[in-house]
């Protein structure tokens, strides 16, 4: 099972919305999906029609009391499932940081999952917290909205220099530009130049558009109810270009200087480094 990762520092960039058609576009593509709706908010969950479990509390799938195979919701699209959000969610920092390996709680939450789905989507939360930690030692990609501004230009360096930095020579990094108004000189400056310091971004680029906002009012991927308007076939070139980048290597991790061990691997025995774990082979 792979893991991609939707996320951002920022609010407001488009993450949910990519990260429900990145998901049907995998599951029409014949791959058995997931979408865990790790926001406390819910957008994702309320857009794709599915109702919070009762018993999804973060409390009790970080103590090990909930497996997530008990939580699972059909989305009404065929492979595609939902693990739905909980207003309780907004507490996963508190429940992690009380438990010893606070930043590998997901990743082997994520583990009851393998035999059942090919792909695994998170739709984060904004912000910078143990959850965001969890989520990149758990991704195997990290797939990043990213607005044309000055400000989400350096959070994408952030980000990469903090990949680089904890040693996650195998987590792929894939931003691309969203919510672009090529009317606005601005995005124009901005994406000229970013694409200059990151010959990695993807080529697509989401537009902002009324018809994407729309997702809210018809609550489906507009992969599914309008797959040959303008948004549904950029989310579709979107979706194969990130599949092209998984498959072909992890650009921007490779660019960086990368320790030579994963720190992504399970609790290191003792007498090793901390936060350096040995690799995981049934990771």
């Amino acid at each position: 099972m792979k893991i991609v990762a939707v996320t951002n520092i920022k609010g407001g960039v488009g993450k949910t919305t990519t990260a429900i058609n990145l998901a049907y576009l995998c599951a029409a593509a014949g791959r058995s999906t997931l979408l865990w709706d790790l926001d406390p908010q819910g957008a994702a969950t309320y857009i794709l029609r599915c109702a919070p479990n009762e018993h999804a509390s973060a409390k009790k799938l970080v103590a090990g009391k909930r497996e997530l195979p008990e939580l699972l919701v059909p989305s009404g699209y065929e492979k595609l499932d939902v693990l739905p959000s909980d207003l309780s969610y907004r507490n996963f920092d508190l429940h992690l940081s009380a438990r010893k390996h606070p930043t590998e709680r997901l990743l082997r939450m994520s583990r009851s999952l393998r035999d059942r789905y090919a792909m695994l989507f998170l739709d984060c939360p904004p912000g910078i917290s143990l959850l965001s930690e969890n989520v990149l030692r758990a991704a195997d990609a990290v797939v990043v909205p990213l607005l044309p501004t000055p400000l989400s230009v350096r959070m994408l360096a952030q980000l990469r220099d903090f990949v680089a930095s904890s040693g996650w020579s195998d987590l792929a990094l894939i931003p691309f530009f969203s919510m672009v108004d090529r009317r606005k000189s601005l995005h124009h400056e901005v994406i000229a130049g970013t694409r200059e310091q990151f010959p990695e971004l993807l080529a697509t680029e989401v537009p902002y558009s009324s018809e994407i906002e729309r997702m809210g009012l018809r609550r489906a991927p507009i992969a599914a109810y309008s797959p040959r308007s303008p948004a549904g076939q950029i989310y579709s070139a979107l979706w194969s270009e990130i599949v092209t980048r998984m498959d072909r290597g992890r650009p921007m991790a490779a660019a960086a200087t990368m320790r030579t061990q994963s720190i992504r691997g399970p609790v290191p025995v003792e007498g090793e480094p901390v936060g350096v774990a040995r690799a995981d082979p049934n990771r």
